[in-house]
C-alpha cells in the first residue's frame, strides 16, 4: 500500500503565495525522486485544544498558520532512496524556505486503511493521534470501518497512515505533537471531502449513525488527537 511522508509546519499568514510558489516550485523535483502525489494544505478551521493541536505540535507563533502537507510514494523503499539522495543534493541544502523549519515536523508511514471514493477533493481534514503499538491490526480495522462511512456520507477518500519512521526531534516532532507514551506510534491520516460544505454537513449524520457507536475503537486516547481543516493549496 501507498506510503507516505507527512508534514505539518506553521508559515507566517503574509507569506502564503509565496509558500504557493514554493510548493509549486518543488513538484518536478519530487516526482522525479518517485512521488507519485503532493498534496499541500493551508489551515482553515484548526481548532486550539487543552492539552494538544496542531499550533503546539509546531510551536507556531502569533500570525502563523499551520500547513498540512504530504507526499505518496508507492512504497518506503522508493521515499527512503529519495530521502537519501535529497539530503545529499547541495540544492535542498541551500534552498530558502517561506517558514521556518527548524519547527516542521515530519515523519514516514505506511497506510493501514486506505479507501476511496468519487470526485476531486476540495477540502482535506487531517489528523495525528498516538496509538499503542500493539493495537496495529485493530486500529486497522477500526480505521477501515470509519473510512466505509466516510465514503458512503460523501468523501472523497481517507487514509490511515502507522508510523513507521518517526525521528525524535530537538524541539518539535510528530511524538511530542500528540504526547506520545513508551509503546505507542503515530498514525498520520486524512480525509478528503468535494468541499468544506460536504464536509459540515457530513459529520452531524455520521455521529447519528448507529454503525460509528458500534464500531469499538482500540485503546486510544481521544483528547491527544489532534486535528484541524484545510483548504487545498496544492494537488499534484
Amino acid at each position: 500500500m501507498t506510503y507516505v511522508m507527512g508534514f505539518v509546519a506553521a508559515v507566517p499568514a503574509a507569506n502564503k503565495d509565496a509558500y504557493r510558489k514554493f510548493a509549486e516550485g518543488s513538484v518536478d523535483y519530487f516526482k522525479g525522486l518517485g512521488a507519485t502525489r503532493l498534496l499541500e494544505t493551508w489551515g482553515d478551521d484548526v481548532p486550539r485544544g487543552e492539552n494538544t493541536d496542531f499550533y503546539r505540535s509546531v510551536a507556531a507563533k502569533d500570525g502563523e498558520v499551520i500547513v498540512y502537507s504530504l507526499q505518496e510514494f508507492p512504497d518506503r523503499a522508493t521515499a527512503d532512496a529519495a530521502n537519501e539522495k535529497m539530503m545529499n543534493d547541495p540544492a535542498m541544502a541551500n534552498m530558502e524556505m517561506p517558514f521556518d523549519g527548524a519547527r516542521m515536523i515530519f515523519g514516514g508511514f505506511d497506510a493501514i486503511s486506505e479507501r476511496k471514493g468519487t470526485g476531486q477533493a476540495g477540502y482535506v481534514e487531517g489528523s495525528v493521534i498516538a496509538v499503542p503499538e500493539s493495537a496495529r491490526d485493530a486500529y486497522a480495522g477500526y480505521a477501515k470501518t470509519v473510512a466505509d462511512l466516510l465514503i458512503e456520507h460523501g468523501a472523497v477518500r481517507s487514509v490511515d497512515a502507522w508510523g513507521a519512521m518517526v525521528p525524535d526531534g530537538k524541539v518539535t516532532d510528530f511524538k511530542k505533537a500528540v504526547g506520545a507514551k513508551p509503546g505507542e506510534t503515530v498514525v498520520f491520516g486524512w480525509i478528503e471531502w468535494p468541499s468544506k460544505a460536504v464536509r459540515d454537513a457530513a459529520w452531524p449524520k455520521l455521529m447519528e449513525d448507529p454503525r460509528m457507536a458500534e464500531n469499538e475503537a482500540p485503546d486510544i486516547d481521544e483528547s491527544r488527537r489532534v486535528f484541524g481543516g484545510f483548504d487545498i493549496l496544492l494537488d499534484a
